[in-house]
C-alpha cells in the first residue's frame, strides 16, 4: 500500500487543522418529504426524468432557463395568516395548505452543458469497471444531496459543487461495504457518523493524493461527524485500504514491457 505514512499525517491533519462546511450542503431549500414524493410522483407520471427541483427564478439565479411548454410541477405549501399580540407584535401564523404550481425539475431546464471533470492521471470509468460498479443517473429532488450510493451503485448530482470529491466519497461507501450493511444484523453494521467519517477520508486522501481541490472542506465534513472524537484505528486501516483500492482502480493498467522496466 501506497504512501500509508502520508495518509496518515494527512488523516492526522483532518482532526487537527480548520476546515470548512461547503455552502453547497444548504443552497437549496429542504423540501419537505411528502413534497419530494409528490414532486417525484408527478415525474413519473409526465414522463420526466426526476431530479433537483427549483423554482423558476432559482433556475434563472443558477444561468438555467425552464424550457418553453413546460408545465409547473404542484408542491403543497403553507398558508400563512397575521395578528397582533397584546404586546402590538406581529405574529403569522399557518392557516391553511394549498396546492402551488411554481416548481420545475433540472431536466425541464436548459443552460450551459454540465460535462463531468477530467481528472489527470485517474480515470472514472475505469475505476467503476474495475470495482464493479455501476454510475446510475442522480433522481433526488434536493439541491442540497451532493450525491448518494446504493448496492453497487452511484450517483452524483449534475450540480455538485465537487464532483471528483462527491465521486470518490460515494465510491468509499460502495467499496467501505457501507452499502451492504442492509443486509446486516444491527450489530454488525456501522453507525452512520463513523460511515460519514470513513467515506469522506477516503476523499480527502484521493485529492491530495491526486492534487484535488477540495480538502479544506472534507476536514470539515469529518469534524462534523466525529464531533470531537478521534478517528478509530480500525476505521483508519479501512480508510487506507479503500483510498488504495479506488486509486489503483483508476489508473491505467500497467503493460507487460512497463511491468518489467519497473522491476
Amino acid at each position: 500500500m501506497e504512501n500509508q505514512q502520508r495518509w496518515a499525517d494527512l488523516l492526522l491533519s483532518a482532526i487537527t487543522e480548520p476546515g470548512m462546511i461547503s455552502k453547497a450542503y444548504s443552497a437549496f431549500h429542504n423540501y419537505s418529504m411528502g413534497n419530494q414524493l409528490a414532486a417525484l410522483s408527478q415525474c413519473w407520471g409526465r414522463g420526466i426524468q426526476p431530479g433537483i427541483i427549483n423554482t423558476y427564478q432559482g433556475w434563472q439565479g443558477l444561468k438555467r432557463q425552464v424550457k418553453k411548454g413546460e408545465k409547473a410541477l404542484e408542491l403543497c405549501m403553507p398558508y400563512t395568516g397575521k395578528r397582533t399580540n397584546e404586546a402590538g407584535e406581529d405574529q403569522h401564523f399557518i392557516v391553511a395548505f394549498v396546492w402551488k404550481s411554481r416548481w420545475f425539475v433540472l431536466s425541464q431546464t436548459e443552460g450551459p452543458e454540465i460535462t463531468p471533470p477530467v481528472i489527470p492521471g485517474w480515470s472514472k470509468e475505469w475505476a467503476l469497471s474495475a470495482l464493479n460498479i455501476t454510475e446510475i443517473d442522480f433522481e433526488k429532488t434536493t439541491g442540497n444531496t451532493q450525491g448518494y450510493a446504493r448496492d453497487r451503485q452511484i450517483a452524483i448530482s449534475q450540480l455538485a459543487e465537487m464532483p471528483h470529491k462527491t465521486t470518490f466519497h460515494e465510491l468509499a461507501h460502495v467499496v467501505l461495504g457501507h452499502t451492504a450493511e442492509s443486509n446486516f444484523q444491527e450489530s454488525q453494521t456501522t453507525c452512520r457518523s463513523l460511515r460519514e467519517v470513513e467515506a469522506e477520508s477516503v476523499a480527502l486522501l484521493l485529492c491530495e493524493s491526486l492534487e484535488l481541490p477540495g480538502a479544506a472542506y472534507s476536514r470539515g465534513y469529518i469534524q462534523h461527524w466525529l464531533e470531537g472524537e478521534a478517528i478509530p484505528e480500525k476505521s483508519a486501516q479501512r480508510i487506507f485500504g479503500a483510498a488504495d483500492k479506488i486509486l489503483k482502480a483508476g489508473r491505467a493498467p500497467q503493460t507487460t514491457t512497463e511491468t518489467e522496466e519497473k522491476k
